[in-house]
């Protein structure tokens, strides 16, 4: 595969509509932008932990290990789910101007970005994305090319970090505020409901 296509699907990973995007969304408009930047934050680093496992050759192990893989993809699947169920039973939304630049306590802070990071890294369907792509990358066949996979690793996780950082920066804006300021309790409810879905879906999934 040449290097303009590993581009190419990079974008295309990072953009498609997934519980990453649905956290995201839910978390800027229940708490505001800040919110939203650091659960894009910690996606993006929970990226560089599938980068960490694929360059130093634990990919092939979990390939290889049905019994790992099956606990990584249920704790998943459940963070997921426990999501999407809090979400669900929030209290009512109260969307505001403020919300833009409100500041944040250290302690939600940290709960916006663990959020984020764990809802990454523990997505089987982001793990099997670098499995097979990585797979590729530091195979014998490519002799190995370890610093080809650090910098296209180091590009996806910059993608994920720039995308929904502006997906957070959209859905604070004022006039999306104001559109979602009488349905934002509603707008979290079917969030959540999406997040709940991924993760049954990602348990059921072979």
């Amino acid at each position: 595969m040449e290097i303009t296509s590993y581009i190419i699907l990079g974008l295309l990973i990072v953009v498609s509509p997934g519980a990453d995007f649905v956290l995201v969304v839910k978390n800027s408009l229940s708490s505001g932008r800040k919110a939203g930047l650091l659960t894009g934050l910690g996606i993006g680093i929970g990226v560089c932990v599938h980068i960490s496992y694929s360059i130093l050759g634990i990919s092939h192990l979990l390939s290889q290990n049905i019994i790992v893989f099956s606990m990584i993809k249920y704790a998943g699947s459940a963070y997921l789910i426990y999501l999407g169920i809090t979400g669900i039973f929030c209290s009512k939304l109260t969307l505001n101007r403020n919300a833009i630049s409100a500041p944040q306590a250290t302690h939600k802070a940290r709960k916006y970005f663990t959020q984020g990071f764990f809802c990454n890294m523990l997505n089987p369907k982001t793990m099997l994305f670098f499995l097979s792509v990585f797979s590729q990358l530091i195979s014998p066949d490519t002799d190995n090319n370890t610093s080809f996979a650090l910098i296209y690793g180091l590009y996806i996780s910059a993608l994920h970090i720039l995308w929904f950082c502006l997906v957070a920066y959209l859905m604070t804006s004022k006039k999306i505020l104001s559109v979602f300021q009488s349905v934002g309790h509603r707008v979290n409810q079917v969030c959540g409901v999406g997040l709940v879905a991924f993760g049954a879906t990602l348990s059921l999934s072979q």
